[in-house]
């Protein structure tokens, strides 16, 4: 029986590694990409298939791609774009390179690496596009909205691809994770220091209060979950002949996704500007 294959993005750490390591020991051919060589060395030791992929360089995608179609023998049955991360602080606070930079990763590197795949997939006749998005890509929350413009901006790209690709094989689907357990608070942490000058800024107390949030070890979100609630629902997709446009996960998605349909504008904002 000829194993399903799928391409994760960002399996560095987090949600794209348990994935990749989970489902490689489940059966699947699982060709994981992370951007530094020394997270690819790692993985290549556990015995999964692991390739270069830095989804901001152009160059870099394309090469990985062909990797991943010599490794699978020219066909890709899956294409999970996980990779992402996301840079906090106030938007009058931040650098528009910062943005750039934010768009870049989450938005056109899985884009490129996208578009490439389709063509693969129509020429086989089936495959599975999935996204990872988030619950802000459904809801916004202050100090971070750079990475909820690229979410938001992620999930009109995806409705419209799937609206494109329905007279075809190939499905699209959204995975709308809350909060879950990996390394993003710690790379919001080192954006957040990299990119916005917190001391001279109105926000400076509500911005040291996050980070000492986003430093913290334990993460004091609540509902948050651990990277295998994201796989139950990836599994889902790859179970289902048809799958659905959107799964969400951890209760402050579904929460959210609930009140965003029933509340006014002006009665979300009240009770998502507590949130900080």
């Amino acid at each position: 029986m000829t194993k399903t294959s799928i391409l994760i993005t960002g399996c560095s750490s987090g949600i794209g590694r348990y994935c990749a390591e989970q489902l490689h020991q489940a059966g699947y051919q699982v060709i994981a990409s992370c951007r530094k060589l020394e997270d690819v060395s790692e993985l290549k030791a556990l015995g999964l298939h692991c390739i270069q992929l830095d989804v901001t360089d152009k160059h870099s995608v394309h090469a990985a791609l062909e990797q991943t179609m010599q490794i699978t023998g020219g066909k890709l049955d899956v294409l999970f774009n996980n990779a992402g991360y996301g840079q906090g602080g106030a938007i009058e606070d931040l650098p528009t390179d910062a943005l750039r930079a934010q768009f870049e990763t989450n938005l056109f590197g899985l884009h490129e690496l996208t578009r490439a795949v389709i063509p693969l997939m129509l020429k086989q006749g089936h495959g599975k596009i999935v996204q990872d998005s988030s619950v802000l890509g459904l809801v916004a929350m202050k100090y971070r909205g750079a990475y909820v413009a690229s979410k938001f901006a992620l999930e009109g790209y995806t409705d419209a691809l799937r609206l494109e690709l329905m007279d075809t094989n190939i499905t699209v689907s959204l995975i709308e994770p809350g909060p879950i357990v990996s390394q993003f608070r710690a790379n919001s942490f080192k954006a957040v220091q990299q990119n916005i000058d917190v001391e001279g800024s109105r926000h400076r107390d509500s911005y040291q209060k996050t980070l000492a949030r986003l430093g913290s070890e334990k993460s004091s979100t609540p509902f948050t979950l651990g990277p295998e609630a994201v796989l139950k629902q990836l599994q889902k997709i790859l179970d289902s002949k048809q799958p659905k446009p959107r799964y969400y996960v951890t209760k402050a998605t579904y929460i959210f996704g609930y009140l965003r349909r029933i509340l006014s504008s002006s009665m979300l904002d009240k009770i998502v500007s507590k949130g900080n």
